[in-house]
């Protein structure tokens, strides 16, 4: 599976929210695409990943 382009080890069973806290990212700051699909927030729990998904995670970032 990738992740931002990068070739990362695939697990079983991983989740979307599984994959965010390895990253230690906040759910509610990032928008996650798999293979060109936004996923929306509430699905991130219960969004299984495969071996083969293409995933980007963008952050937001605040400013003023």
């Amino acid at each position: 599976m990738k992740v931002n382009g990068k070739v990362v080890e695939f697990q079983n069973n991983k989740t979307v929210l599984d994959l965010l806290n390895d990253y230690n990212l906040n759910k509610d700051r990032v928008a996650v695409e798999i293979n060109l699909e936004i996923v929306e927030n509430d699905k991130y729990e219960t969004y299984v990943l495969k071996e083969h998904d293409a995933i980007e995670i963008i952050s937001f970032i605040g400013g003023g």
